[in-house]
């Protein structure tokens, strides 16, 4: 059963969102255009913005489903780390997407999905430090890695000074290890911000 919903959990994380949409609404493969990601910031600056909160939503929504189907099946695992487990399949299902000879997304969307569903206080906090960075800066890139670096910081605290809030160190190992994936698929965007070329959302 869990191996089932293991291999079901990457696929529908592997559900290549934003290059559908391109293909049905504009007939152009969203990977010649614009960044070249399939992810719903590409998606809105290159087909319009309404349909890149479409993705954005659909995206995040491939996250939450695995989490909360964890609560349904029977897992040798304790629950928090089934969840944990089919919302990290699901994240690199959408980063390696198997239907796009493993090049997907940037896997931000899906991770917020994953963790609105687990940790929302967390999630939330982290979503505000991604409107302050994106705000300033103005760089979708440069929020994401900082949102998802604040996310364990913030667990901890959270978990620390939040009476009846309870720290379990597997849900922090995840959130360190979900920074490090984010930064990975954002390395050519860390390049171009150092160069000074990265794009600005429009």
């Amino acid at each position: 059963m869990i191996l089932a919903v293991v291999l079901i959990s990457y696929l529908l994380g592997g559900i290549p969102v934003g290059f559908l949409l391109a293909k049905q609404v504009r007939g152009i493969d969203i990977r010649e255009h614009g960044s070249r990601n399939i992810g719903a910031t590409n998606v809105g600056r290159v087909i319009g913005w309404k349909f890149g909160i479409i993705a954005l939503f659909l995206d995040a929504l491939k996250g939450a489903i695995p989490v909360i189907l964890a609560s349904y099946i029977e897992s040798p695992y304790p629950l928090t780390t089934t969840e944990i487990l089919l919302g990290s399949v699901a994240i690199l299902g959408h980063t390696f997407t198997p239907f796009l000879h493993f090049k997907g997304g940037k896997g931000v969307a899906t991770a917020l999905g994953v963790y609105m569903t687990l940790v929302p206080i967390v999630t939330v906090c982290a979503v505000v430090i991604f409107f302050i960075v994106y705000k300033i800066s103005g760089f979708v890139s440069l929020g994401s890695i900082l949102a998802t670096l604040s996310m364990p910081i913030w667990y901890f605290g959270t978990t620390k000074f939040i009476p009846d809030s309870e720290y379990q160190p597997i849900i922090f190992f995840v959130l360190v290890a979900t920074f490090f994936l984010i930064s990975y698929s954002h390395r050519e965007n860390i390049k171009r911000l150092v160069l000074g070329k990265e794009l600005r959302a429009t």
